[in-house]
């Protein structure tokens, strides 16, 4: 669905959930000033049993004139929407908000699918905050963000706080939205800074009163009182003061479900993928390497789970992880290659650029993908391959000269990798600019000369490679454990689907 499609409509009711934070707020404002900019009779409101409290969110409104209402449950009762009624952050029908009548729904969100019968649907899961997809829905309309209506700042805040000050920003497309939107920094500070309340302080320390403790694995868990997902990563970073606690979980009901917070402080537990791991099949989860969040469908819990206690869900799901895996050090691993079959690479068209093509040398960059953040300075050695999944990593000239041979045929990002979501990106941080990696790749197959030893895996592994040993590989039952036969501490793994494509045995 795009926003054009809902311009036949004259009167548009924008509808936040009820018990409303920051995402909603800034995402139903953001609507808001497309429908009012097309001439709309538009309304920005709320429902639920109590009108808003909170300081920050009050302080949000107030300063940034926003023009939100408050429908007490009385007037829903009997409260109509003219022609449409678009609920944000949120699904017409869900528990989180108050069902209003309304000729016709359209629905903008990012979490879980939960409502499948309106036609007028703009789900995105996983992504960070609603508060992203309208920024993108506004851009693709021609719509452009600015600060001179207070909308940069909203739409700003509501990511920074569903994300938890962008810890969860795992997704391309939040940490676009938190680069590129323009904002006032004091008023997000001041939002900030008032944001807990005596009564969540409270929560806190009772809380860390409460906290069960693995001392097999290091973890802790903890289930706090309802309260503002900030609270739970403030309990969180805490708790990773303790020196026996290397991993932990903190999390708490919510009216839809449950928002949970996660840290680790080892280099062998990253807390996007624990995370993402806790909210499989139930929700969603991410973020970076020792910071991360995600939540918790109550309805699928309910499918999948029944009535079973969250407390020893967390527990179990926390000790399935742990010992679902084995860890592999490339520097130091003795690489089995009597239990390995022989491979080399086919000549498959893959994508490259030489970085000083388009950059100074000396130029810090951020290359953004799919899979996350590099960052590096750039070298006149620095050669940048976009492989065919879509990953995104650099290599050194002579390694690349090596491996790989140029071909005068061009590129086509769309046609030579499996998962085309997201074009790489790279940001200059001198600058500040934004530059497509596609305007500058060329074509390069390898020449052939690139064998390994493989095996399919039985079992998870966590591979630290020789060219990242602060970050790991994740392979799982399926995938292949692979080295290089001309360095067999060059291991790494090569997902199933990927490793059929580019890979045949000698």
């Amino acid at each position: 669905m795009r926003l054009e499609e809902l311009l036949k409509f004259h009167s548009v009711t924008i509808q936040c959930h009820d018990n409303p934070d920051a995402d909603t707020i800034a995402s139903g404002y953001g609507l808001y000033c497309y429908f009012k900019s097309k001439e709309k009779n538009t309304r920005l409101i709320y429902s639920g049993r109590n009108e808003m409290q909170k300081s920050n969110l009050r302080l949000m409104t107030e300063k940034l004139h926003i023009p939100l209402e408050y429908i007490s449950p009385p007037e829903a009762e009997i409260f109509h929407a003219d022609e449409l009624l678009l609920t944000v952050d949120c699904q017409y029908g869900a528990g989180n908000v108050t069902k209003l009548k309304a000729d016709y729904i359209a629905i903008i969100d990012h979490h879980q699918i939960e409502i499948t019968d309106i036609e007028l649907s703009h789900i995105i899961p996983g992504v960070g905050s609603c508060s992203t997809i309208v920024w993108k829905m506004l851009t693709e309309a021609g719509y452009e963000v600015t600060d001179d209506n207070n909308l940069g700042t909203a739409l700003y805040y509501g990511l920074s706080t569903d994300t938890n000050h962008f810890v969860e920003a795992n997704k391309p497309l939040d940490r676009d939205a938190r680069d590129l939107i323009p904002h006032n920094d004091s008023l997000i500070t001041l939002f900030d800074n008032s944001n807990i309340s005596l009564q969540e302080f409270e929560i806190a320390g009772i809380a860390m009163l409460r906290y069960q403790y693995n001392d097999t694995y290091h973890f802790a868990v903890i289930k706090a009182q309802p309260c503002d997902p900030n609270i739970l990563g403030l309990i969180s970073d805490f708790l990773l003061q303790v020196d026996q606690i290397h991993t932990c979980v903190v999390y708490n009901e919510t009216q839809g479900g449950y928002k949970l917070s996660v840290r680790s402080c080892i280099r062998e537990v990253n807390a996007g993928e624990l995370a993402s791991f806790l909210t499989q099949d139930v929700g969603s989860g991410g973020g970076h390497y020792i910071k991360a969040g995600g939540f918790i469908s109550g309805k699928k819990y309910a499918e999948v789970y029944g009535n079973s206690y969250t407390d020893n869900y967390f527990n179990n799901k926390m000790i399935e992880y742990f010992s679902s895996y084995e860890l592999i050090y490339a520097d130091t691993y003795e690489a089995k290659v009597e239990e390995m079959k022989l491979y080399q690479k086919e000549n498959i068209p893959i994508g490259f650029a030489k970085a000083t093509d388009f950059l100074d040398v000396g130029t810090p960059i951020t290359v953004r993908t799919l899979e996350g953040d590099i960052d590096l300075d750039v070298t006149d050695d620095i050669i940048i391959i976009i492989g065919i999944k879509g990953e995104v990593y650099p290599i050194r000239l002579e390694k690349f000269q090596k491996s790989y041979q140029v071909i005068s045929h061009t590129y086509d990002f769309h046609k030579c990798v499996v998962n085309d979501e997201y074009e790489p990106q790279i940001i200059n941080r001198r600058d500040g600019r934004i530059l497509n990696l596609l305007q500058y790749a060329k074509t390069c197959v390898p020449t052939g000369k690139v064998q390994i030893y493989a095996k399919p895996l039985d079992k998870s592994v966590k591979v630290f490679t020789a060219w990242d040993k602060e970050k790991y590989m994740v392979g799982k039952p399926g995938d292949y454990l692979a080295a290089r036969t001309d360095d067999l501490h060059d291991v790494y793994v090569v997902e199933k689907k990927i490793f059929g494509i580019s890979y045949s045995e000698v």
